[in-house]
């Protein structure tokens, strides 16, 4: 793993590793071979045990190339079928850097070298991507924040100045925020016209059929309650960001470019739901004026904000009912427009 310091070489490090446990079954071993950074060490250590991967550190040895090979004889024999190499990075390419980096890729002749590049960074990355590759001849490319206002153009930049592909897309800060680029979801995130593939496919991961015959049922016997709702909103949240999932809609990207939505955003709804009793949570019918002040007051909210959310949970119930039954999808898009924006 190549790259500037800051360019999130260490976090895509982990994210690999899990991306190699989870989809392909394999046994990773992430190695510290960055000796310089503060606490680098330290970070790596704590993202391996994050995402469930072995980690190979030698604090006292100050040479990167020893630690790389000493982690290769390690691998060999503790059943480690990929090593993933986070090597040091520096604020600017510098000829210390290169060399350093170059050694280690000579020592242990790995099948891959991947540079991992900050997509905010716009046409710089083109000039970094370009003095890396000229050294070191990278093999692909890992294009991290793509969760920001970035579209990815750097992507097409790069992709013609180096000839190598972008391999994966770094998409937020949790270990699972790691997809394999898609040249046709990226064009069309670059003009604007949302990734709802990619969308999906997030969805799935974290609703299973089960689940979803489960709620279906509650829909249709009219027995879904708050417990539920919060459920769904644990799952939505480790789909990611808010701002990125909007921005895989196709339109609600643009509608929301100049908008700050926190990852925090269901903070407040959440308080809200479990300032409740459990009997509250499962029947909303008997939520009245005494009962929504008392939850108010418990999640330091006002009564006004009780009042939406409870709003907001019939509209939804009611919705929700809607695509259960014949023609329900033309019925709810016949209320939404009747909504206010």
């Amino acid at each position: 793993m190549s790259g500037l310091q800051g360019s999130g070489k260490t976090t895509h490090s982990a994210k690999l590793a899990l991306h190699l446990r989870t989809n392909m079954g394999k046994r990773p071993l992430l190695v510290a071979c960055d000796v310089y950074r503060p606490a680098a060490i330290d970070q790596l250590e704590v993202m391996a045990k994050r995402v469930g991967a072995d980690v190979f550190t030698q604090r006292e040895q100050k040479d990167p190339v020893e630690i790389a090979l000493a982690a290769m004889r390690h691998a060999r024999s503790h059943g480690n079928d990929v090593v993933i190499v986070d090597t040091a990075g520096r604020l600017a390419v510098d000829e210390d850097m290169m060399d350093e980096i170059a050694r280690i890729k000579q020592a242990v002749e790995p099948s891959e070298t991947l540079f991992v590049v900050d997509a905010m960074t716009g046409q710089d990355a083109v000039k970094t991507a370009q003095a890396f590759h000229e050294r070191l001849a990278f093999d692909g490319v890992i294009l991290t924040k793509m969760d920001g206002d970035t579209r990815g153009g750097a992507a097409l930049s790069i992709r013609e100045e180096t000839g190598k592909p972008v391999k994966f897309i770094g998409t937020g800060e949790k270990p699972e925020a790691l997809e394999p680029f898609h040249p046709d979801r990226m064009a069309q995130r670059i003009l604007g016209m949302g990734d709802v593939i990619s969308l999906v496919e997030r969805a799935q991961e974290q609703f299973d059929q089960e689940s979803a015959r489960k709620m279906s049922k509650k829909i249709a016997t009219n027995s879904f309650g708050f417990d539920d709702f919060l459920d769904q909103i644990q799952q939505v949240k480790k789909m990611g960001s808010m701002k990125d999932l909007m921005g895989m809609i196709p339109g609600a990207g643009k509608a929301m470019k100049n908008m700050d939505i926190p990852d925090d955003a269901f903070k407040h709804v959440e308080a809200m739901i479990k300032s409740m009793t459990p009997k509250e949570r499962e029947q909303p019918s008997i939520l009245n004026g005494t009962r929504r002040a008392r939850i108010a007051k418990g999640s330091g909210r006002t009564v006004a904000d009780v009042n939406k959310l409870i709003k907001q949970f019939e509209d939804m119930s009611k919705m929700m009912k809607m695509m259960q039954g014949k023609g329900g999808r033309q019925q709810m898009m016949n209320m939404m427009k009747n909504m206010p924006k």
